[in-house]
């Protein structure tokens, strides 16, 4: 089924108001409003808001009592615009990614070190047990410091990558001012940061010594898994 662009062009004309916007929001959050609910609400006058939910008809529908309540559309629409709201916050970012400095070896390794502290710890709680029990067992303490290693360099690489791929901030990147971005402005996807995130976790010499050859022709690499990934660190506090 063809789609009617027309259509679609007069829905964005509408929902493009912030007032509109605003009262689709709000009944959204509340679930019933009257009248005189929204207008307190918006802080507009009578004959305003009347204007604009008459041309919020198809996104808007009355309970008995004449109360205001979303519609089927009114309910995709809210979905739209939390959308809408969210891309923009990502543009906005992929915007000042061409702008803003590029986060310095110096801050970036005060990240990764917050960051694997954190993991050492989780990995010391995750073994302890086993360790107590060896102890107590008269055993000794033999638990092979080949699996302590593997486990925390997996679950850095794991924690690197998932908390990256949500918001391109690791708890030690956050902390410290940095974010992980596209170099194309693009959003992050998880693949490309298990890419950028392998070569932290499991090859870093590796990485670093190849990715500080390519620093002196571009500055967005200080390590090699970022250019195979198209990925680099900006600071957000300069």
């Amino acid at each position: 089924m063809a789609v009617n662009q027309d259509r679609v062009s007069r829905i964005l004309a509408v929902l493009s108001h912030p007032l509109r916007r605003e009262i689709l929001e709000n009944l959204s959050e509340k679930g019933e409003l009257s009248f005189t609910d929204l207008m307190n609400s918006l802080g507009v006058d009578t004959g305003k808001l009347s204007f604009h939910i008459r041309n919020l008809t198809a996104f808007l529908e009355q309970t008995p009592t004449g109360r205001y309540r979303l519609s089927k559309i009114g309910e995709h629409a809210i979905s739209l615009i939390k959308d809408l709201e969210a891309w923009s916050v990502e543009a906005a970012v992929a915007g000042k990614a061409s702008s803003l400095p590029l986060a310095t070896i110096r801050r970036r390794v005060y990240a990764f070190v917050i960051d694997l502290a954190l993991i050492l710890a989780i990995t010391v709680l995750l073994t302890l047990p086993d360790a107590v029990a060896l102890l107590t067992a008269g055993n000794g303490f033999q638990i092979n410091i080949n699996v302590i290693v593997f486990l925390t360099l997996a679950l850095f690489w794991l924690y690197s990558t998932l908390l990256e791929g949500f918001a391109g901030q690791s708890l030690g990147k956050r902390i410290v001012g940095l974010k992980v971005v596209r170099t194309d402005g693009k959003r992050l996807s998880y693949d490309q940061l298990a890419v950028r995130n392998f070569g932290k976790a499991f090859l870093l010499p590796f990485d670093l010594l190849f990715g500080l050859r390519l620093k002196p022709k571009d500055e967005r690499f200080i390590r090699y898994f970022d250019k195979f990934a198209g990925t680099t660190v900006i600071d957000l506090r300069l």
